[in-house]
């Protein structure tokens, strides 16, 4: 094996690269067909994908469900319900609906819920009474009543029982009031 020393090796970027033939009439004609071709069969695919959005959106009736097909009314309203996150005012709707059975009839008679505040940080049940005896009553079960209301509904759902003692009279200021008092305030509390 002999070297030539005098033969050097060829620059890499100077590699020689085969020429490519300018298209010629022929091939320019191919490469026009194609390209018509291909805009042509975009402009169809848009036009039926109009076409099909102006029928519904290309969805066909068949042998299997779809959006489209009927459901029940309670199946909607549970979707509903869970698309817009409304499970837990929904389910405390349900406990003011079934509010004898859970806290008993006597009890029911007396003590009304009100509202429920969903704030997170909150999530109180306000409750009135008709007469403060009740209130008070209801204010040493409020710790087994917020139990027995998260058994139901899921655990940290009511974190306080607010109770509301009986609504007196409106307070206006009329010509028989006493100095210093506070008018059926003091009476109603």
């Amino acid at each position: 094996m002999s070297e030539n020393p005098s033969a050097s090796p060829q620059p890499v970027d100077k590699v020689a690269t085969p020429a490519t033939p300018e298209p010629s009439g022929v091939d320019l004609a191919r490469v026009a067909l194609r390209a018509a071709k291909e805009q042509a069969r975009a402009r169809g695919a848009a036009a039926a994908q109009k076409k099909q959005a102006r029928r519904g959106g290309g969805l066909r009736s068949g042998a299997r469900a779809d959006g489209r097909d009927p459901m029940a009314l309670g199946a909607a309203i549970n979707r509903l319900i869970t698309e817009r996150g409304w499970e837990t005012p929904a389910a405390v709707g349900g406990v003011m609906g079934r509010w004898p059975q859970i806290v008993g009839e006597d009890l029911a008679k007396h003590c009304v819920p009100l509202k429920y505040d969903e704030d997170p940080e909150e999530r109180v049940l306000t409750v009135q009474c008709d007469s403060t005896a009740w209130a008070t009553q209801l204010r040493l079960l409020a710790p087994r009543l917020v139990a027995r209301l998260n058994e139901d509904l899921g655990h940290g759902t009511v974190r306080m029982i607010k109770v509301l003692g009986p609504g007196g009279p409106r307070r206006g200021y009329g010509p028989l009031r006493a100095p210093g008092s506070t008018g059926p305030g003091d009476t109603y509390g």
